[in-house]
Order: C-alpha cells, then structure tokens, then sequence
C-alpha cells in the first residue's frame, strides 16, 4: 500500500501539444511515464498533482484519462493551471462512469485517508500572477485559501500531507498565506509541481519550519513518481 506523487504529466493523445517539441527530458516522455509508471500497484495511491492533459474539454481529455486509468490502484487529483479540462466533480465523476475509468478522485474542497494521514490540498497560487486587492486573480486567490482551509479542516486530527500545483515557496519568493495555513494545521509534507526545465535550480526542498517539501513535476523526477511512503 504504498503512497506517490506526481505532478505536470501533460499528456496530449487527441490534442497537438505534444511536450517533445521542447527537447532535452521532455523526448519520449510518454513512454518514459508509462515505463516508470509500472512500479505502482492496484493497493496504492498515487497523487497526481495538476497539469495533466492539455484538452479543453472533458470530451478531448478522454484518451488522456485512459492513459491515467491504467495507472493501478487509487489516483487523487488536484487541478493545475493547465486543466483547461477541469469540470465539477460531478460532471468528472459521470464522465468516468461512461468511460468505464476507476479509482479516480478529485481533491477538491474535502481530503482523503491514506492510512493514518490526511491527504489535503488545492491547486494554489503563483507570483506569476498579478494578485492586487479587489482584482479577479486577488478574488482567485482568496478562493484558492478558502478551499485549502476547507481541505485542511476536513482532514481532522491526523497527521496532514499537502498536495498544490503551484510551490507556495521559491527561491526569491513565499505565499506567506498559504505558508501559514499549512503551519496551523500541522502539514508535515508538502508537495508540489508545475517548475520546469530551468526553474528546476530554484526549487526549495527539504525541511523548512516543519514542513517537508518536494517538487514532484514529471520532468524534474525523471518521469517516475515519487515514492512518500
């Protein structure tokens, strides 16, 4: 019963956008993740951390879920900036159903147990983005911090792992929002994709004020999902 992560696999089977036109780790990466991607078992979870297709639509995402669907066991997803597919949970549920796909979950206002942990978490924030008050990114924002409370909350009294798109820290910069939720929530593992190529180099890892983080994007893993536990 073993536990993974991994984030940005950015599959593209209906949809010209194919990540090898970017070279260097990013050739042959669908087959590098469907090689790497056997060690996961159908008595594991694996936490699949945003940026997974590049479709539209649930419609356009179906070749890439069916490649998803094969991964064994339980999959938990958080959406990224690029899922442009993301629908209600709902809606994903139904489509799965008629798609004959299982054992996928979305993280989404709730958490999930994996054994004794808490699996929490939300796509996050970025200082990509122009968050000035009162604008629409500031209102996203704000909604990003209200659904990873909501998350954090629903995942009791255990021991709490979080999953999140963006990296609330970086090499130059800090989410001091995000950062302070999963401080008064007691979060001892953070997880997070979405750096590439050259931003690898500013990626913070390790133990940082009690929390353990990871940049989990395929490409910085070597396309093989990292194993927590």
């Amino acid at each position: 019963m073993a536990l993974y992560a991994i984030g940005d696999l950015h599959l593209s089977f209906a949809n010209n956008k194919p990540m090898d036109v970017f070279g260097g780790a990013w050739v042959g990466y669908v087959d590098k993740l469907r090689e790497a991607l056997a060690v996961i078992a159908p008595s594991d979870t694996t936490l699949l951390l945003g940026d997974l297709s590049w479709a539209m639509d649930m419609a356009g995402a179906k070749e890439d879920f069916a490649f998803i669907n094969a991964i064994p066991g339980r999959k938990i997803i958080i959406k990224g900036n690029h899922d442009y597919w993301w629908t209600t949970a709902a809606k994903f549920y139904s489509f799965c159903e008629e798609n004959g796909f299982s054992d996928m979950y979305i993280l989404h206002n709730n958490s999930y147990e994996y054994e004794d942990i808490a699996i929490c978490g939300t796509r996050g924030w970025f200082f990509e983005e122009d968050a000035k008050a009162g604008s629409h990114n500031d209102k996203v924002f704000k909604r990003e911090l209200i659904r990873l409370e909501t998350s954090l909350k629903a995942g009791g009294d255990r021991e709490k792992y979080c999953i999140l798109h963006y990296p609330p820290r970086y090499r130059g910069y800090e989410c001091p929002e995000i950062l302070a939720l999963l401080k008064a929530y007691g979060v001892t593992l953070c997880c997070y994709g979405h750096l590439h190529g050259a931003s690898h180099r500013l990626a913070i890892e390790g133990l940082h004020d009690g929390v353990d983080f990871r940049l989990c994007a395929a490409d910085y893993t070597k396309f093989r999902p990292l194993r927590l536990k």
